[in-house]
């Protein structure tokens, strides 16, 4: 990554080394992160990442939208329907 790179996760805690990415900001060789997940989840509070003021680390909310919550809510209502009639469920 170019030293002007930013970093952002949103997807799973593991796909990042946290600890090399902890080095990459000490040195130089990234710009800024934004995690939306981490490992573990919640990161400790006592974690150097937390230190970093370039580092911005959220408790898993990227989907925190109404949009998101209320399609995840329809989904939920189409797989319990679909599951008490004994059909398939759309995921």
């Amino acid at each position: 990554m170019k030293g002007s790179a930013v970093f952002i996760n949103t997807s799973r805690g593991a796909v990042v080394n946290q600890e090399d990415l902890y080095h990459a900001f000490v040195n130089g060789q990234i710009a800024s992160a934004g995690l939306d997940v981490t490992v573990p989840e919640p990161l400790p509070t006592n974690h150097p990442l937390f230190k970093l003021k370039n580092c911005v680390i959220l408790p898993h909310i990227a989907s925190a939208t109404v949009e998101t919550w209320n399609a995840m809510a329809a989904l939920a209502a189409h797989n319990l329907l679909a599951g008490l009639k004994g059909e398939a469920m759309p995921t």
